[in-house]
């Protein structure tokens, strides 16, 4: 029986390094922090995590470091209660045969799913046609049920279409999908889509922005960085949203929240990773302001995260 990711909210998680040790020519990967990090978000609701996705620098770092990752952070959350906790692991090669390496390698040490980013070295000359002959050939040899991960802003503009997600939706190991542009139509087409058996293929947005309108229209929740530090927040924003009936008062608590989640997305859409490490580390107490690996490397510039104080504030009172 092919296991389906539950619904709500996903963190893709930074991966944690070490201070840069002197005279190393990068730093350490710190798989306890992220550990802490993983529990941390189990405890205040977070319903899954992705691990070594594109906010996760997977491309950084070694096949070794990868397992030896995600592995402590299963060992991490069986140790403090949480066992068989969700995990998907990003999958971010184009490889086919390399694909099916990462996935194994991700089901061997505890993960149940694998994201798998949309084969974008060629952009746009890459077919709809073409990526539904690539995916097809990674699920059927996968061990472990993927979702499609669309994510244009790395894959040289390549975008999945619903007609698309349609076609591959079929396929009894494909259970989802996580869509990281801010076409909201196209979330809704596929969540709606009656062509989809929507039991078995869950819809994600990589945006907390668009949290309340796609899941209104039974998308299954987001896959979003502002919960990496504001877990609470986004996971009570998708409770209220995800209410059958929906009824007057969820409505008005919810407008309230998805405007100051959508506030703070700005944040993080100016200062990508670097600004999500910085908000784990001033409300979580998590990591250091170090930075992690070229050309990501390094922190926020000095007074930044104070000009956000108001918005970060209505956040923190949420």
């Amino acid at each position: 029986m092919v296991r389906i990711p539950p619904p709500g909210v996903y963190v893709p998680s930074p991966t944690f390094f070490k201070p840069l040790s002197a005279g190393a020519h990068q730093a350490e990967v710190d798989v306890a922090t992220q550990a802490e990090h993983s529990v941390f978000l189990a405890k205040n609701g977070v319903h899954g995590l992705v691990i070594l996705g594109s906010t996760g620098e997977a491309v950084h770092l070694s096949r070794t470091e990868r397992r030896d990752l995600l592995s402590g952070v299963r060992k991490g959350l069986d140790a403090a209660g949480f066992p068989d906790y969700p995990i998907m692991a990003g999958v971010l090669v184009n490889a086919v045969d390399e694909a099916l390496e990462w996935l194994q390698d991700s089901k061997d040490v505890g993960c149940q799913w694998g994201l798998v980013l949309a084969p974008g070295y060629f952009g746009g000359a890459a077919s709809q046609q073409g990526l539904i002959e690539w995916y097809t050939a990674v699920a059927d040899k996968s061990p472990i049920p993927i979702l499609i991960y669309n994510y244009p802003g790395v894959t040289n503009g390549l975008t999945v279409l619903p007609e698309t997600y349609e076609k591959l939706a079929k396929h009894p190991n494909i259970v989802g999908c996580k869509m990281s542009h801010g076409n909201v139509s196209y979330h809704v087409q596929v969540s709606t889509s009656p062509e989809i058996d929507h039991d078995n293929f869950r819809v994600f947005s990589g945006f907390g922005q668009q949290l309340g309108p796609i899941v209104v229209f039974d998308a299954a929740g987001v896959i979003d960085g502002l919960a990496s530090f504001f877990p609470k927040t986004v996971v009570r924003l998708f409770e209220l949203v995800n209410k059958r009936p929906l009824d007057d008062a969820a409505i008005k608590e919810a407008r309230t929240l998805q405007y100051r989640v959508s506030r703070a997305e700005d944040f993080i859409g100016q200062w990508g990773i670097l600004g999500i490490r910085e908000g784990i580390y001033r409300i979580a107490s998590l990591g250091n302001l170090e930075g992690g690996r070229a050309p990501l490397r390094g922190k926020i510039p000095e007074g930044a995260w104070e000009e956000w104080a108001n918005v970060m504030k209505a956040m923190s009172e949420s």
